[in-house]
Parts: structure tokens; C-alpha cells; sequence
């Protein structure tokens, strides 16, 4: 199914999570210059309070909760983008083929696919971080691609094999067209909603995984992120001594995140599925009858 940017844009919902993620993105970008100094430096006494000098607080280590908060920004976020791409091209370069192709590669490629997938996810991330020991940001990166892709691998299958046998498709066999064209000028272009959903959902589970792992300790601890926050707001028991900013912020930044990610995922929702949009459809058509029965009114 076709979609355009200007579908896309013309959604109040997509507006504001493309707002929210570009916001983000820009002080993580600028983080040099929106939080000057180093984030891991003693800048005032332990757990201090939100106040003019530290509008966001400070850590039990004395360090700027604000300062973490935009530098760790870079790390959740590139690693939330990167691995959620990387699980989207992998996924749906396999169902693609595995769709297209049939035969023995699909079985192969299905057999590998619901191998993968009846795993639990995150005891087996879990597993697998536990082996690697103290892990850095592009170790995840690679354990959650790796186990990630299954899900989106099965929804591009099932779709290509759906659009494999249309018209359009037998027309570009019969006439000598090669696979790869078929695959990347037929196919691709009509999966580019489910491919859109595919990404936002990937990126979505990354950032979280990524968060999962760091506040179970697998993270280095060296690397400012919003997960090693966490961690570290939960083995200095910020909870229990009240800070809740320590904690509180990373949080904040994390669910903000999953919002305008989670915008952007209603809105390729709506295009591949019209039925959703039937609620304003519905008041619109409400509104107009109210107001054609005033103006009926009126002209008696």
C-alpha cells in the first residue's frame, strides 16, 4: 500500500510525534552546548533537590541529573534508531525473500523464523548478555537485532506472498523483468506502511531492551545512557530515600520517547487500516447533518 509524506504530515498526531522525537533528537544533537561540562563530574552534594543551580538535581555521586539526562540521550536514542533499523531491513529483507522466492528457501527461511521467534525475547537477551559479561552499547545493538527480527520477517512474508500473484506482478514476470526488480520496484513500494510500523514498533522495543539490560547491570556502567541512570539510581536507592528525580528523569525521557514514537505508529496505523479513521469520520458526518438540519430549519 502506497503512502506518501504528505499523508503522513497531514495527521495531527504524526505532527506531534515527529515535534516530540525531533525535539529530542536536536538536544542530543547539541547536548555540548544545551548541557556544557562533563556528565559523570561532581558538581554538588549527594541527592540535592531540584533548585536554580541544578534545575533537574543531583545523583548520590553528586553529579548533574540534567547534564546525564541530555548526554544519555545520545546513547538511548542512537542505539534505540540504529538497532530498530537494523531489525527492519533484516526482517524485511527475509520475508521479502522468503515471500517471493518459496519453495525450499521459504521453508528454510520460515524454519529459522518461528525458530527465533518461540523463544521468549527477553529472558533469551537476558541469556545472552549474561555470557558477554559487561556489555557496551554496540554489543546490544547486535544482541537485540539478532533476536529481534522474526516478527517483522513473518509480517512482510505473509504480505509478499499475498501481492506476489497480483496482476501487476505476473505482468513484470511475463514480460522477462528480473527477481530483483519485481522484489524492490513491485513489491517494496506497497509494503511501505507495514515497513513503516515495522520501524517505529522496532525502534520502540530497542530503546526499551536497551533499558532493560543496562538497569539489570549489563550495560557499562562507564557509558552515560538512560538506562546505566536507572541502574544507578536504583543501587544508590534513590527510591527509598526520596530522590525521586534521580530516577524520575530517565524515566520521564524514556516514556516522552515511546509517546512520539507511538504517534508516528497510530498514524501508519490509520493509513493501512481506514477503518480507524472512521471515528472522526463518523463526528465530521455528525456535524454536517446537525448543521444541514439548522439551515432546514432556518429556511422554514
Amino acid at each position: 500500500m502506497n503512502f506518501g509524506l504528505r499523508s503522513v504530515l497531514n495527521q495531527k498526531k504524526a505532527l506531534a510525534g515527529l515535534v516530540i522525537i525531533a525535539v529530542l533528537w536536536l538536544m542530543a544533537l547539541f547536548a555540548p552546548v544545551v548541557a556544557p561540562g562533563e556528565p559523570g563530574a561532581r558538581v554538588g552534594r549527594s541527592h540535592q533537590p531540584p533548585s536554580i543551580e541544578h534545575v533537574m538535581g543531583t545523583t548520590k555521586m553528586g553529579r548533574d541529573v540534567y547534564r546525564q539526562f541530555v548526554w544519555g540521550a545520545r546513547s538511548s536514542l542512537s542505539v534505540g534508531f540504529a538497532t530498530g533499523i537494523a531489525i527492519t531491513v533484516l526482517g524485511t529483507a527475509i520475508g521479502l525473500i522468503a515471500g517471493y522466492v518459496g519453495g525450499r528457501t521459504d521453508a528454510v527461511l520460515d524454519l529459522a523464523t518461528n525458530a527465533v521467534l518461540v523463544i521468549p525475547n527477553m529472558p533469551l537477551l537476558i541469556l545472552l548478555a549474561s555470557f558477554a559479561g559487561t556489555v557496551g552499547p554496540m554489543t546490544i545493538m547486535t544482541i537485540i537485532a539478532l533476536t529481534s527480527w522474526p516478527w517483522g520477517a513473518r509480517m512482510t512474508r505473509s504480505q509478499t506472498m499475498a501481492l506476489r500473484n497480483r496482476d501487476f506482478v505476473t505482468a513484470s514476470q511475463m514480460i522477462g523483468e528480473p527477481a530483483w526488480r519485481i522484489i524492490f520496484v513491485e513489491i517494496l513500494p506497497n509494503l511501505t506502511t507495514l515497513i513503516g510500523i515495522n520501524l517505529v514498533g522496532s525502534i520502540i522495543y530497542a530503546i526499551v531492551a536497551q533499558t532493560t539490560l543496562e538497569y539489570l547491570g549489563f550495560g557499562d556502567p562507564l557509558k552515560v545512557s538512560w538506562g546505566t541512570m536507572l541502574y544507578n539510581a536504583q543501587n544508590s536507592s534513590a527510591i527509598m530515600v526520596g530522590a525521586w528525580w534521580d530516577f524520575g528523569v530517565p524515566a520521564l525521557g524514556i516514556a516522552v520517547t515511546g509517546l512520539g514514537l507511538a504517534l508516528l505508529n497510530f498514524t501508519f496505523d490509520e493509513i493501512a487500516n481506514p477503518q480507524l479513521r472512521s471515528g472522526p469520520a463518523l463526528t465530521r458526518w455528525f456535524r454536517l447533518t446537525r448543521a444541514r438540519n439548522r439551515e432546514l430549519e432556518l429556511g422554514r
